[in-house]
């Protein structure tokens, strides 16, 4: 078994594959690409240290659904989501499933790299998570009762036109709570706030 640290990622798209092995690759780091989950499964050895960077929409097995096959088989490896826009629902269903980071696409390269090095590092698994919990918990406790609302909303998936019908509230006003809400909880991304409402099994 390979004792080096391996990115694994899973996209039926060429180019994307194409591009992430160059892109990972460039901070010196091994990449395997695969363009479906069946394909990885056959590749995959269990138990070699790494991450895998999984597409969450593809035919015939979704990134969901290779999530659950990898429970499974009991194999163990941290994962990272890549989500379209707007699929914050299927990204939270993922992170409950096990995923311990998402990222949506179009991504930034800078963040992505950034994330691979923290799975890999393994810092999103540290003993710390108790006391990141009660920061995000406190956070919390500063947002409004209607924030919290539009907190919950958001987390869960619905667009701020979204929001605002469930809330009875225009748009405009949906992105002054938004606002204010990102600040509070000190996110930086959506993608961030999921995370953190994750944390909490908020949404």
């Amino acid at each position: 078994m390979t004792t080096e640290k391996t990115v694994h990622v899973v996209d039926d798209d060429e180019a994307v594959r194409r591009f992430l092995r160059g892109l990972i690759g460039s901070i010196g780091l091994g990449v395997k690409t695969y363009a479906s989950a069946q394909e990885f499964l056959d590749g995959y050895e269990a138990g070699s240290p790494g991450c895998l960077l999984l597409d969450i929409r593809m035919p015939d097995m979704s990134g969901l659904e290779l999530q659950a096959e990898l429970r499974r088989r009991e194999i163990d490896i941290p994962v990272i989501i890549l989500t379209g826009h707007g699929d914050v629902k299927v990204a939270v269903h993922a992170m409950k499933a096990g995923a311990v980071d998402f990222i949506e696409k179009p991504f930034n390269n800078e963040l992505l790299l950034h994330g691979i090095q923290k799975v890999i590092a393994g810092s999103l698994h540290s003993s710390g998570t108790r006391v990141r919990r009660q920061e995000i918990l406190q956070r919390v406790e500063t947002l409004t009762t209607r924030e919290r609302q539009v907190l919950g909303l958001v987390v869960a998936g619905e667009t701020n036109k979204g929001v605002a019908r469930h809330l009875g509230i225009s748009e405009k006003t949906v992105e002054i709570h938004r606002a204010k809400v990102m600040e509070k909880m000190h996110a930086k991304s959506l993608a961030e706030l999921v995370k953190m409402a994750v944390l909490l099994e908020v949404g």
